[in-house]
């Protein structure tokens, strides 16, 4: 008997058993913490990954402990970040893992680590907690596949070999659940086992088997989303490619030395273009400020009535008009000769247009688009079509990717002032301000759903939460090198099966490629309706849990991506973000965190940052509180029961 089982041994694993030890329970509790990869680390952050896989911020930007700027009513007790751990490891100067103490020492505050590396990091906090003394962890390596209550005040669960763990409280923290294979991979699957093709399907980068992606070979690759510069990497570097800088190149441009045993990639999307660089220094770089879409607009937005708003009507104008502010105020001061009216006189014209057509228009008279081969232009209908829709020939999608290749240089080293780089810089700021909308509920459904959690998100993402800066020029050099090429926007993949090969074709630009190896670097990002996470389908399939659902104007529930939990208070008495059945029953014995609730838990996806309010270890902290509570119930009730027999 537990008084704690934790499905998922990642870091909110880890944030739970920290937040338990915080507490200073009155007696030791006893967790098993269950993961089928790696427990302490998780699957994100696995220990046994290639070193080419990187987190997607900065050392300084990452802790598992919490601080006085989270919400919380349980202590804030201190603990190392990340960069303070390594920092430990180098002044010891040994670590019983060699490559730990080799990558510690390149460990700063602006560095990007390895994600194993910081499964390291996490590991080890995970010992702290339990060298705390308040809390003991069980490990265990397996993977759940249902649970059952057993009356009012335990809850087991029951592993795939059969093992069945009991406790007091169970917490789902499986974090980025993958989905079940659709009927095209399945399809691609058998094609590969039956044709002798090479099908990496859609999946974790530190799943698969790349050793199986041919060298020399032509590669087909659909996906440029955050998992296409792992795979990138581990096809080329890892396989001895070597990157270095060019002489005398203030931008950072790098030249790619192949070492022969990579594959020549032919990489497309649906918007046709990999995800947008963090520049360098990012972190540091002058803050955002809004011109009319300030925190006060967002206020007034989130004050009014619940399920009111039109996220596309009546939010998303408001938020382009700053990104075409954003990007014609730095280039007034980046490339003036390239402003056709003055800026002052283009700003008032974006303060009275009422949609995205009205900015476009905006931004097409203001902006010189024939100059310098179209190498300023702008629009916000671009970010999302790269040639508004417009059929290219290769020729001239080679100039544009030529051009997006000197963009992106520009924008990474020269974050403060390149209009690429203003445009990320408002886009980060903003969607987090949306965010506070679709959490307050003032967001109808169809359009919270459909809208803010589908382009919207998916925009935020492009524009603001790509690579670190070395990776992206990475995969510049690489296009530069003829190892890499897009094959352009709205590109389509299917097996042609008399030829018995994969084939790739943008609709945009006509490019057609055949190979007989396809990649897909994507994952379902927590999808929990599709999840092929064997606990989460029982709990769904049986009625024991139901995915969140919003209700649109006309009254149609519309279905999120997540799972529904209940909110939660920072009452120490009151439970919360706890499991919610189908017929809308709530079962306090179980705590759902993070990535399968993120439409009821806003912003738990995100790792903890010093210094910022951290929804993950927040939940934690009330993951903590529960376990607790019922830990010290059981007590009295054992008590109880002994001096009735004394009696």
């Amino acid at each position: 008997m537990f008084d704690a089982v934790i499905v998922g041994g990642g870091p909110r694993a880890v944030a739970t058993a920290l937040r338990v030890a915080a507490r200073r329970p009155a007696t030791r509790i006893r967790i098993a913490i269950v993961d089928a990869i790696d427990v302490g680390a998780g699957a994100t952050w696995r220990i046994d990954q290639p070193a080419e896989f990187l987190n997607n911020t900065t050392s300084g930007s990452t802790t598992i402990h919490a601080d006085e700027s989270t919400r919380m009513s349980g202590p804030v007790v201190p603990g190392p970040d990340l960069v303070d751990w390594a920092a430990a490891i180098v002044e010891r100067g040994a670590h019983p893992t060699p490559w730990v103490l080799e990558e510690a020492r390149a460990v700063r505050p602006g560095s990007i680590p390895s994600r194993r590396l910081q499964g390291v990091y996490f590991r080890e906090q995970l010992d702290a907690a339990e060298a705390s003394g308040d809390v003991s962890v069980t490990r265990i390596d397996g993977t759940a596949v249902d649970l059952r209550a057993d009356g009012a005040e335990t809850r087991t669960v029951v592993l795939a070999d059969g093992t069945e763990l009991t406790a007091s409280v169970v917490v789902l923290a499986q974090g980025m659940v993958q989905a079940l294979p659709s009927e095209e991979t399945e399809r691609f699957e058998r094609a590969a086992r039956d044709r002798g093709l090479v099908y990496i399907a859609p999946g974790m980068p530190a799943e698969q088997d790349w050793s199986a992606v041919p060298e020399g070979e032509h590669v087909i690759v659909r996906g440029l989303g955050a998992n296409f510069f792992d795979v990138v990497a581990v096809l080329t570097a890892g396989r001895g490619g070597r990157f270095e800088p060019i002489a005398g190149d203030t931008r950072g441009r790098l030249r790619y030395l192949p070492s022969g045993r990579e594959p020549i990639l032919h990489a497309g999307s649906r918007r046709g273009v990999p995800y947008r660089a963090k520049a360098d220094g990012w972190a540091e770089a002058t803050p955002f400020s809004a011109r009319t879409a300030d925190r006060a607009w967002f206020d007034a937005l989130a004050a009014t009535e619940p399920a009111s708003l039109d996220f596309r009507r009546d939010v998303w104008p408001g938020i382009a008009r700053e990104l075409a502010v954003a990007y014609l105020t730095a280039l007034a001061g980046w490339a003036p000769e390239a402003m056709l009216v003055q800026l002052e006189a283009a700003l008032k014209e974006l303060d009275g247009a009422q949609d995205v057509a009205a900015l476009d228009a905006v931004l097409t008279a203001s902006i010189d688009h024939d100059l310098d081969d179209g190498a300023h232009a702008f629009t916000i209908d671009s970010l999302r079509r790269p040639t508004r829709g417009e059929q290219v020939t290769a020729e001239q999608w080679a100039r544009q990717v030529a051009q997006l290749v000197e963009a992106e240089l520009g924008s990474m080293s020269s974050p403060d002032t390149h209009p690429r780089a203003a445009v990320n810089r408002a886009m980060g700021a903003l969607r987090g301000q949306a965010g506070r909308l679709s959490a307050a509920g003032v967001l109808e459904g169809r359009s919270a759903v459909l809208d803010f959690e589908g382009w919207f998100n998916a925009d935020g993402l492009f524009l603001a939460s790509g690579p670190p800066s070395g990776r992206t020029r990475e995969v510049l050099s690489l296009i530069d090198a003829g190892i890499l090429h897009l094959t352009g926007p709205e590109t389509e993949v299917w097996l042609d099966e008399a030829a018995g090969e994969f084939v790739a074709r943008s609709a945009i630009t006509g490019i057609v490629v055949r190979a007989r190896a396809l990649i897909e670097p994507r994952m379902s990002k927590g999808k929990v309706p599709a999840t092929n996470d064997p606990l989460l389908r029982a709990l769904l399939d049986s009625g024991r849990a139901r995915v969140h659902t919003r209700r649109s104007r006309d009254g149609v529930d519309v279905e999120t991506d997540s799972m529904e939990a209940t909110g939660a208070a920072l009452d120490d008495q009151a439970p919360g973000l706890n499991l919610v059945g189908r017929d809308g029953s709530v079962d306090e014995r179980v705590v759902v965190l993070g990535i399968p609730a993120l439409s009821t838990q806003p912003g738990s996806a995100i790792g903890a940052t010093p210094g910022k309010p951290s929804p993950l270890l927040a939940g934690a902290d009330v993951a903590a509180r529960q376990i607790i509570a019922a830990a010290q119930s059981q007590s009295q009730s054992q008590s109880q029961d002994v001096g009735q027999l004394r009696a």
